[in-house]
């Protein structure tokens, strides 16, 4: 059995993956490019780039190939609306946003005729992004990396979310890092029309962020990912490194001035943007490096044409074994069974 397409508004992905849209720096027109060119949906990172250094990197990459180029930009970003509208100038495809809700960013994508997919870890705000308008909705679990929005579980948050949403494409992102995983999401017992996968793609020869950055990945082992607090107000999964090391000793790492004024909300405890970019120009010591949970499992850098072509035949071939694939069905519906006799408090 072959994947299905993915369809987001009038967009259609012969492979039903998008990469994520790591900030700041790390997903740039420079990965998404061989991603958009493999089938998938290739993502710019736009959160806390200057308006201008964003539409330059959506125009590279829209110049560089026919496929679909989305841009993610956090709605904690004070300079939220500058960076939509510059995106849609620029001629981007599609707009991934999370990290908040905006009713507006609907209304604004409708006008242009962008569709707008939202990040989502609730089964309330999956209805409310459906019924606003979402062209499609990822469902982001407790694995994944960066800002955290839950600590459910993907296997156990997106079944409730999958009843709940019939009208648009249901994406899983969280933790997923082989296609045999994306063909366990993507089948009858879970469903996910596609998945989104980010830290997989840290580990490309085409990823543009320092080689210090990538063996950090390399060198983690299960041990090291842990939960850190931002100062965007939300909790955030990295491997520890020192400067992490420091934060957990209470030590101020406090920058003594503000240069980006970049969040519409910021404890100060910290430049999430200094810290981002020091880790991804070589400076890991005194850097911020987020990944998913199972980012300790790779150990391999590959060009992104290497990755796609591992996902896609390991994920067909997880399709070949009717076998496992009742067993998974029978399982989940035990689950399901169980579940429905306990309403979660969102269901109350």
């Amino acid at each position: 059995m072959k994947l299905h397409e993915l369809k987001i508004g009038t967009f259609v992905a012969p492979v039903p993956l998008i990469q994520g849209g790591m900030s700041i720096r790390v997903s740039t027109a420079d990965l998404a490019i061989p991603v958009a060119e493999c089938g998938g949906i290739g993502t710019i990172g736009g959160s806390g780039l200057p308006v201008k250094e964003l539409q330059a990197d959506i125009r590279k990459a829209k110049e560089a190939t026919d496929g679909i180029i989305a841009v993610n930009i956090m709605f904690a970003m004070k300079g939220f609306h500058e960076l939509l509208i510059g995106s849609i100038e620029a001629g981007v495809d599609m707009i991934i946003t999370g990290a908040g809700f905006s009713r507006d960013v609907f209304k604004i994508g409708k006008e242009h005729n962008v569709p707008i997919v939202s990040i989502v870890s609730s089964v309330n705000f999956a209805r409310l992004a459906e019924r606003l308008g979402a062209a499609a909705i990822v469902v982001e679990a407790a694995e994944a990396g960066g800002h955290l929005g839950t600590d459910v579980l993907l296997r156990d948050l997106f079944p409730d979310i999958r009843k709940a949403i019939t009208k648009v494409p249901l994406i899983a992102a969280g933790g997923i890092t082989t296609g045999a995983e994306m063909a366990e999401i993507m089948m009858g017992e879970y469903g996910a029309d596609g998945v989104q996968i980010a830290s997989r793609f840290v580990l490309s020869d085409e990823c543009s962020v320092s080689q210090e950055f990538k063996e950090t990945y390399l060198k983690a082992q299960q041990k090291d990912i842990i939960n850190v607090e931002s100062p965007v107000g939300m909790t955030g999964r990295a491997i520890r490194t020192k400067f992490v090391e420091r934060m957990e000793r209470g030590e101020d790492v406090s920058t003594e001035k503000c240069k980006f004024k970049c969040l519409k909300k910021c404890s100060y405890k910290y430049c999430i943007n200094d810290r981002l970019m020091a880790s991804c120009t070589g400076d890991v010591d005194n850097g911020l490096v987020f990944c998913g949970a199972n980012a300790w499992k790779m150990d391999s850098i590959l060009p992104v044409k290497e990755i796609f072509r591992q996902f896609v035949e390991d994920a067909e071939a997880a399709y070949q074994k009717p076998e496992a694939r009742n067993q998974k069905t029978e399982d989940r519906h035990q689950k399901l069974g169980k579940r429905s006799e306990t309403k979660t408090p969102e269901d109350r």
